[in-house]
C-alpha cells in the first residue's frame, strides 16, 4: 500500500533529514516508527501523508504518489500529537470538517459522523460540547473520530497519546487497536514508547539519526486481539528490553 524506495529529504543543501529510506507498508498493516527525538520520524509521516515531497527517491501510496492519493475520496487522514480542535465548533462540528472540505451532502454528513461518535466511544450528549468542556482524553478522542470519519485507506498518526497520563494512554491504545481491527486502514504509527510501539503493531521500524534512517525492522510476534494482560508477559517485556537495547546503541 505505501512504498518506499532510497527515499530522501533535505529541507535545505545542508541540512538531510531522512537518507536513504526503504519501506514497504501492506495493505491493512499496523506499522510504528520508533527512534530517537531528531530521527525524522514525523518528517516520514508528513512524507508520507504528502505534505512535503521528497528530494531524492520514490514514494508512492497504492501506485500513485502520495499528494494524489491523499486528495482521494478515502485517501489519508493525519493524526497530530495536538488534537487541534476549532474552539468555536462543538463535537459534531469538529468531526464534521473534513466532511465539508470535501462538500459531501449534509445528509451523509449527519450519519458519518454519528458512525464516527459511535466508533470512538462518545455520547450523544457528549456531541455538542465545545472542546474547552473536554478532557485531554476526549479531546484526543474527538480527533480521532474527526480523522476516521472519512473512512481513510491510510491512517497516520504522530505520537497522539505522548501528552496522556499512563493509564489513559494504555486504554487509548487498546481503543485504537479495537477500531483498526474493524476498519482495517493501513496505519503508520510515530511514538517514542517502546511499549506503546510494540502492543500496537505487527511491525516496529527502528530509525537511527543524523541524518533519519531505518536502522532496524522489529516483526512483532504476538496475535490479534490484543488485552492489557500481554503487556504483563514475560515475552513482551523481553521484547521491550530487545528493542530498547537497539536505541540505548544509537544513543550512545
Amino acid at each position: 500500500m505505501i512504498q518506499l524506495h532510497d527515499t530522501s529529504l533535505s529541507y535545505d543543501p545542508s541540512t538531510q533529514v531522512l537518507r536513504g529510506i526503504s519501506l514497504n507498508v501492506r495493505q491493512g498493516e499496523f506499522v510504528s516508527l520508533l527512534g530517537p527525538s531528531g530521527c525524522g520520524k514525523s518528517s516520514l509521516l508528513r512524507l508520507i501523508a504528502g505534505l512535503v515531497e521528497p528530494s531524492r527517491g520514490q514514494l508512492s501510496i497504492d501506485g500513485q504518489p502520495a499528494r494524489r492519493f491523499r486528495q482521494t475520496n478515502r485517501g489519508v487522514s493525519l493524526v497530530f500529537q495536538e488534537p487541534r480542535l476549532l474552539p468555536w465548533r462543538n463535537v459534531r462540528r469538529n468531526i464534521a470538517l473534513p466532511l465539508e472540505l470535501s462538500k459531501v451532502e449534509p445528509a451523509d454528513q449527519q450519519a458519518l459522523v454519528q458512525a464516527s461518535l459511535e466508533l470512538i466511544g462518545l455520547r450523544t450528549e457528549d456531541a455538542i460540547k465545545y472542546p474547552r468542556m473536554l478532557s485531554g482524553g476526549m479531546r484526543m478522542r474527538v480527533a480521532l473520530a474527526r480523522a476516521l470519519v472519512t473512512k481513510p485507506s491510510v491512517l497516520l498518526l504522530d505520537e497522539p497519546f505522548a501528552a496522556l497520563d499512563d493509564l489513559l494512554r494504555q486504554q487509548l491504545n487498546e481503543e485504537l487497536l479495537r477500531i483498526w481491527g474493524e476498519r482495517q486502514p493501513t496505519t503508520v504509527f510515530v511514538t517514542h514508547n517502546i511499549s506503546e510501539a510494540i502492543f500496537l503493531s505487527q511491525r516496529v521500524i527502528v530509525m537511527a539519526s543524523h541524518p533519519g534512517r531505518i536502522k532496524a525492522t522489529i516483526e512483532v510476534p504476538f496475535d490479534y486481539p490484543r488485552s492489557h494482560t500481554l503487556r504483563a508477559t514475560g515475552a513482551f517485556g523481553n521484547l521491550v528490553g530487545e528493542v530498547g537495547d537497539l536505541l540505548r546503541m544509537e544513543s550512545t
